[in-house]
């Protein structure tokens, strides 16, 4: 995970809507990180995860994205509608229940539920960084995938607004999805590489 960064430039969500279309890049804290591909397998992980919440959501009034999709976060407006915003990531899974959030670009505001598959070039970045800002901004339920080592963390917002011990599984387990009651991801499939 590479970034530009000038040390008296803090870059905004502005900034990010003048950037080439193609290229990934988060901001986070007005510093700028350009994003690799993804490998092979973290693709595999993300279709299979998105594959089942995608079909559970078909007829819901809930969305489900992939990435790459932007979410805009501003600590001083909760819609996140200011081009002045120093949050911009791109998680690689969103599901949003609140379509007012939702515009033509992205999410405005925190999506529900984020998931995140951990590679080795953004370990530290998910696991304390995105980690802390999905905390801070109220995102239900954090789930951080690691396909090397087949676990699923998955962290809910407690009523302090802080993220309580995560809840733990591997391949042989399903995860049910807090913010449905009759949702369950089943990691035998998301694992099989």
């Amino acid at each position: 995970m590479c970034h530009f960064q000038k040390k008296e430039r803090v870059y905004t969500y502005a900034d990010y809507l003048s950037w080439p279309e193609n290229e990934r890049i988060e901001i986070i804290d007005g510093v700028p990180y350009l994003q690799a591909a993804p490998s092979r397998i973290h693709q595999e992980v993300l279709s299979d995860v998105h594959r089942q919440l995608a079909n559970y959501l078909l007829d819901k009034d809930y969305k489900v994205y992939p990435a790459p999709f932007h979410v805009v976060l501003d600590p001083e407006n909760e819609n996140a509608d200011d081009a002045r915003s120093k949050y911009v990531l791109e998680p690689d899974i969103s599901v949003v229940c609140d379509k007012e959030k939702l515009d033509d670009r992205g999410c405005k505001g925190s999506p529900d539920l984020i998931v995140e598959i951990i590679s080795p070039s953004t370990a530290r970045k998910d696991k304390i960084e995105k980690f802390h800002i999905y905390e801070q901004y109220g995102v239900q339920e954090y789930w951080m995938i690691e396909p090397k080592e087949k676990i699923v963390s998955v962290f809910s917002l407690q009523r302090n607004g802080k993220y309580g011990r995560p809840e733990l599984y591997t391949e042989e387990d399903q995860v049910e999805v807090s913010l449905f009651d009759d949702l369950v991801i089943k990691l035998d499939s998301v694992f099989d590489l």
